[in-house]
This record gives structure tokens, sequence and C-alpha cells, in this order.
């Protein structure tokens, strides 16, 4: 029976190469790699145009988040759950609801998606007791619009001469009218924008609900534009980021599902129907590793290695105590810069539980 091992010139089929699935990676690399983003399952294509221009480059919000000195560090790599579920958020076109304690990353991880996917200027939307939907969608300032209106009307009906005092110019609708953060995210544009909806936990019991459907359909409507829609079918406002765009007959259609991150700190539960809309993401407490990383993407190397015993110390309160990572940030750069007899003293000072009986 002859041999079966292949001889030196025999071809040995090889194993395709594992697929690389995985939009964003977490290495804190910007790059293109949001183009390679496979089109939308059927349930969650939209087709809303036409489209308007890019969002606005990062600004300093993300560099605070991110930190400064964030081209010094090895950014921690999410671990490969995190990482499947920040991907499959994207491939579904669904909000992720990061939900754990404070300080754990929950907000800066948008800020994380959009560096790496280059996908520009986060949305911020945070949320109090009395937020409602309207704050996210619009805002229409019809009080200064009558305001400007009388005003002119006065001037007119007193004859004042032309170029002695000049009239408030009175401007169309568009001109008291600015979409918010929420209504901004859903315009129709080639990439998808980042929405960070922060502490939604915060909010009154109704929010939750009255989300549900703008995020399921991906628009909403102004009425105010709608009403005046034969006559003016096209109406120029202002966006959140504060940049003019051009609506048409009174409707937001987003083309491109916007990647919107809501946070929670766990402090009351959702309805059902939201979080079947929602991909979870649970973030844990950091361990030493990525607390050393956070700290020295933010304050650098020597400070990080000079602080690695406060990270201990840290690390070691935080299994009984509610800690958060922006409290150990404070410690470390304020006592690189104090005397050493009170740095002890001081870093108990900023450091204190948030969990502690009033």
């Amino acid at each position: 029976m002859s041999d079966q091992n292949p001889g030196p010139h025999d071809s040995v089929a090889e194993e395709p190469p594992a697929r690389e699935w995985l939009i964003y990676r977490g290495t804190g690399e910007p790059h293109d790699g949001i183009r390679a983003l496979p089109k939308a399952p059927p349930w969650r294509d939209f087709d809303g145009g036409p489209l308007v221009a890019p969002a606005p480059d990062t600004d300093s919000t993300s560099t605070r988040r991110l930190g400064a000195f964030r081209h010094m560090a090895e950014m921690h790599r999410p671990s490969p759950e995190e990482l499947e579920i920040i991907n499959a958020a994207l491939y579904l076109r669904r909000p992720l609801l990061v939900t754990g304690s404070p300080g754990t990353g929950k907000s800066t991880l948008a800020h994380a998606v959009a560096h790496e996917l280059r996908l520009g200027r986060v949305l911020h939307w945070p949320i109090v007791s009395r937020t409602t939907l309207g704050d996210g969608l619009y805002h229409y300032d019809a009080i200064a619009r009558l305001q400007d209106t009388q005003i002119a009307a006065s001037s007119r009906a007193a004859g004042v001469p032309t170029g002695v005092v000049p009239p408030v110019p009175v401007g169309g609708i568009g001109s008291y009218l600015r979409l918010g953060p929420l209504g901004t995210a859903l315009l129709p544009t080639a990439v998808p924008r980042v929405l960070l909806i922060d502490e939604l936990d915060k909010s009154d019991i109704d929010l939750p609900n009255d989300l549900l459907n703008v995020l399921e359909e991906g628009e909403f409507t102004i009425p105010e534009l709608e009403r005046i829609a034969e006559r003016e079918p096209e109406v120029t406002v202002l966006t959140h980021d504060g940049q003019q765009v051009t609506l048409r007959d009174g409707r937001v259609r987003c083309r491109s599902f916007p990647f919107v991150v809501l946070t929670s700190n766990g402090e009351r539960d959702f309805p059902a129907p939201l979080l079947r809309r929602c991909i979870h993401l649970e973030l844990g407490r950091p361990d030493h590793e990525r607390l050393a990383t956070v700290v020295r993407a933010h304050l650098g190397d020597e400070l990080a290695r000079v602080g690695d015993d406060l990270i201990a110390r840290f690390l070691e309160r935080s299994r009984t105590e509610q800690l958060a990572t922006d409290q150990l940030l404070n410690a470390i750069y304020l006592t690189h810069h104090s005397e050493p007899l009170t740095r002890d003293r001081l870093a108990d000072m900023l450091i204190q539980r948030l969990d502690r009986p009033r």
C-alpha cells in the first residue's frame, strides 16, 4: 500500500484565513472600515434623502474623553465579547444600551467608536428628569418669532425712516427652528452619525417608551413645517452642530441609521419593548491593566508609573465601595503636584466612596 503522506512537491490545501468581520476593532487607530459595513438587514434599511453634508470633525470633547496622550499609550483592547456586541449593534443598526457603574467608560465608548471609524463629532444628549423626546428632536422658538414680527410691525407703523433704526429682520420659520441631537443624528448621511444618549436612567418614566417609535422607524416629522409644506416645501434649518440643512415637507428620515449609545448606571429598569430594540452591553469593573491604560492615555507614562500604587489601592477599595475612574485621575494628577507628606491624605480626600450613607 502506498504511502499517503504528501511529498515535498505535492500541493496541500490550505485553510482559508478567518474572515475579519469586526468593523470596530478597539485598537484606537482610525481607519475607514465603516465603508465595508454590509447593507443593512431589510427590516433596518432606510431610504432617507437627499444626503446632507458629512459630520464635522471630532472636537475637544473627544480629546477629553479619550485622553490627550492616547497616541502614546497602547489603547486597551476591549474583550472579544465586548467587541462582538459593539459590532452587532453596527451590523444590525440597533441602539447599544451600555450599563455599568459610574466611571467604567460607558460614555467614552461612543467617542472611541467615532474616533476609530472616523464618524466625526459625537452628538451628545444628556438626560435629566425633565427631558422630553421633543428636546432631542428639535426646538421651535415661536416666542422669538412673534416678538420679531411685532417689533418689525411697530417700526413700520411708527414710520421710522429707513436707516435710522434698523428694523429687526424677520426671517422664515427656519430661522427659529433648530434640530436637537437626536434629530440631527437622523438626517440622511452616507455614513452613520454617533449619538450618545447619556444617563437614560435619569429620565422620567415616559421617555424610554417615547423613544420607541423614533428609534424603530428612523424618522420623525415637524408639524410646524408640515402645515406649510404646500406653499413652502423646502425649509432651511440649523442642526445641533450649527450647520444649515434643508428639510423637505417637514420630514426627517435617515439613510444610515446612527450608532446610538444609550448609557445607564443601572438605577432603574427599562421597559421590555425598549430592551427588545437594543443590543445590551454590560461593562464590568476595570482591572489594573485597563485602569493603567486609562491613566496613561490621560496623564502620560510618567504619572501612570508613579501612580501605580494609587491604582492598586483604588482597585482594592472598589471591591467593596462604589468609586469612579475620574476620582482616580484627579488623585494621581493632584498628588503628583503636591508635597509628598500630604500625598496619601489628598488621595483619600479625593477618592471617597459614592455609595456612603448620607
